[in-house]
């Protein structure tokens, strides 16, 4: 009897505005504790982690400013669109990441959420915030890349 193939990973949003505001040092990946109307939400991309956050409380992790829309073909007993979320990890991982946040001054960013093997994912990164001359550089940086790729790419060298 052959495995059966696992389902590839279904990304439902990217915090593109992470990279550029935070250095990002470390990433971990978690579950989410959602109600039925958020998965279907979800399934259906209306996720948002602009202004996202997590958060460690008493040896657990919240998701906060997570916006996660309402599903519209709910008759009763939707959810709140930036209610505070529940995020699953072992126990020394939370202790670990909580020893980082705590004493270098770390922020846990939501970098995507995804959909693996059925069951609703977000990846954390453990970021330090980018000063206004990083984003400059990070920015200086993008353009001379895509300045080589045009140049590279008007000459035909690969």
């Amino acid at each position: 009897m052959t495995p059966m193939p696992k389902e590839p990973i279904k990304i439902i949003a990217n915090n593109r505005k992470a990279r550029y505001n935070y250095f990002i040092d470390d990433q971990f990946e978690a579950g989410m504790v959602l109600k039925g109307t958020e998965v279907k939400a979800l399934r259906m991309g209306r996720c948002n982690l602009k202004d996202a956050y997590a958060r460690i409380e008493n040896g657990e992790i919240f998701l906060y400013q997570a916006h996660i829309g309402e599903y519209p073909f709910a008759y009763y007993g939707n959810h709140k669109p930036l209610r505070v979320r529940k995020l699953l990890m072992h126990k020394r991982e939370i202790n670990r990441l909580f020893g980082k946040v705590n004493e270098k001054g770390l922020s846990l960013i939501p970098l995507k959420v995804y959909f693996k093997n059925g069951k609703a994912k977000i990846t954390l990164g453990l970021a330090r915030g980018k000063r206004k001359y990083d984003k400059r550089a990070t920015i200086r940086d993008r353009a001379e890349k895509r300045n080589l790729d045009r140049q590279r790419r008007h000459y035909g060298v690969k």
